[in-house]
């Protein structure tokens, strides 16, 4: 979601995930998201009550959620992602994908109890547990899945069976893991390989902030080749991977590419990189090496990170070839 990437100091001294990469939608992804009404391959009653070990600890689901409430926009990718999308009843406000979720004011980052409750929501997902949401809903009787942006691909793999077993459909969630590991290994394969990695500058605003190849992205990355000219910055292993770097350090380090987290935010693009005092002699603004990616993709770690890696190894290919 947007909001988190702009959140990234925050995020980063507290060692969190912020942001991904993408500027399209693939046929691929578009199929793994826009059903919701899609059924698991068991009765709706087999699997409950069901205890899911969550990052809030172990989450009781007394009978299969027909009023869900998403305070996460990954979480409802996810959620329409697996075929519970009927299931949903109200998102929060930055919830834009797919289109036809119910989106709402309810913010995920100042959760108003009064507001959610007033939804009558039977399971209520979150990517945090602001304001001890976990706690507060528990004295209505409500269950809370937290899940919260993950450090490796295990992770988004983990919540998927947690998010299915939740909600009845884990069949339909493992479908979706295999799917993804499938594409993501794919794409991996038919990037263009090099006799060393390809170095890139991963911007998450124009503060320069940035990611390490052993975060969320920077893993993904690493499929492709690549390694984060952030990996021996000052003070990268205390921000959690998530450094802010300086124009020297960047300029220095001379990437072969520029990836741009902040294209909607910030508008950033290949023509305001090159404006930059000292930026047109890079050799990634040279060489036309500057990917734009969508903010809102770009910070989510849900079932379009296949559009993630797409994106940046159709980029490394046109570069090989041009």
């Amino acid at each position: 979601m947007r909001s988190l990437a702009r959140r990234v100091p925050v995020l980063a001294a507290s060692a969190a995930l912020t942001v991904f990469a993408a500027a399209c939608s693939t046929q691929a992804s578009n199929t793994s998201t826009s059903s919701g009404t899609g059924a698991s391959s068991r009765p709706a009653s087999q699997g409950f009550p069901a205890s899911v070990a969550a990052a809030n600890g172990t989450v009781k689901v007394a009978s299969r959620p027909t009023a869900i409430l998403s305070l996460s926009p990954t979480a409802t990718e996810m959620l329409y992602a697996i075929g519970a999308g009927s299931q949903v009843k109200a998102v929060d406000s930055l919830s834009d994908y797919p289109p036809q979720a119910p989106r709402t004011k309810l913010s995920a980052y100042q959760p108003n109890v009064e507001a959610i409750v007033a939804e009558k929501p039977d399971l209520v997902v979150e990517s945090g547990d602001t304001g001890q949401l976990t706690k507060r809903l528990a004295a209505f009787s409500i269950p809370v899945l937290e899940l919260p942006a993950p450090a490796k691909l295990a992770g988004e793999y983990a919540e998927f069976d947690q998010l299915g077993r939740a909600t009845g459909h884990l069949a339909r969630a493992q479908q979706v893991v295999a799917r993804l590991r499938t594409q993501l290994h794919q794409i991996a394969a038919a990037a263009p390989h090099h006799a060393r990695p390809l170095t890139y500058y991963y911007e998450l605003d124009q503060t320069y902030y940035s990611v390490t190849s052993s975060t969320f992205v920077g893993q993904l990355l690493a499929l492709l080749g690549m390694k984060s000219i952030a990996d021996q910055a000052s003070g990268a292993a205390k921000s959690g991977g998530y450094p802010q770097l300086s124009a020297e350090y960047i300029l220095k380090a001379n990437p072969d590419y520029i990836i741009l987290a902040d294209t909607l935010c910030c508008h950033q693009d290949a023509a305001t990189v090159a404006k930059r005092p000292g930026w047109s002699g890079l050799a990634a603004v040279k060489d036309g090496h500057i990917i734009g990616l969508n903010d809102d993709i770009a910070s989510r770690w849900g079932p379009r990170v296949t559009d993630l890696l797409r994106t940046v190894e159709t980029a490394m290919a046109k570069g090989s070839s041009g």
